[in-house]
């Protein structure tokens, strides 16, 4: 079964709760979830697969995209993340 993936496009200050959100739950799922951030301004290699990002999302195995975040968005995205095994 392939590793599912998450990704978070930080674009702001107000962002870095998501992140520590994100690894948060992540650790649940040790070697089954793979995880990368990208700091908009620092980090460039989403610019190819995403575009521009303006809003902080989240992107899971590469196609679902979520910006309207919340604890609770996280937590059941990155569980269907993992269950659906990155497919």
């Amino acid at each position: 079964m392939a590793k599912a993936q998450v990704e978070f496009i930080n674009t702001c200050p107000s962002c870095a709760e998501h992140v520590e959100t994100i690894k948060e739950v992540a650790k649940k799922y040790g070697d089954d979830l793979e995880v990368q951030i990208y700091y908009a301004g620092k980090d460039v290699a989403y610019l190819r697969k995403y575009g521009m990002v303006t809003k902080g999302t989240l992107i899971v195995n590469g196609r679902k995209k979520y910006d309207a975040l919340s604890r609770a968005v996280i937590e059941k995205a990155i569980n269907d993340a993992v269950r659906s095994g990155g497919s």
